[in-house]
């Protein structure tokens, strides 16, 4: 709740201290985040390997956070759908089907600046 009488800073801190609770609660409840911290740290692994320059890895990252952030607010608006109507329903269906679209699309364009900045240095080692 927000205090009228908290300082610039203090608004500021306790934002912070919210968006780092979100993230722990998505890192301990959800599989899917699970999953793509995972991903994050094999691909980061690659990057080092095979020594990616400065602007694949801001392109790499830039994936990687879209990813996240499109992961998160899936799960975000499925816990909200399922909140407000916990039993099926054809339009929430409707709703979690879109979310997790986002999820995928998010998905499908990191693993096509996976493979631009990969496959060629992959090819060279054959």
């Amino acid at each position: 709740m927000k205090n009228p009488k908290d300082s610039f800073i203090v608004e500021r801190i306790r934002s912070i201290k919210f968006s780092l609770r979100g993230i722990w609660f998505l890192i301990s409840t959800e599989s899917s985040i699970k999953a793509q911290l995972f991903i994050v740290l094999l691909i980061s692994i690659a990057g080092f390997y095979f020594n990616i320059n400065t602007i694949e890895w801001l392109i790499q990252t830039l994936a990687i956070g879209l990813v996240l952030v499109a992961e998160s607010l899936n799960t975000g608006i499925e816990k909200l759908a399922d909140f407000v109507h916990p039993d099926y329903h054809k339009k929430i269906g409707f709703i979690k089907d879109v979310s997790a679209g986002s999820s995928g699309i998010a998905a499908i364009i990191s693993l096509i600046i996976a493979g631009i900045i990969y496959i060629p240095k992959i090819a060279l080692l054959f």
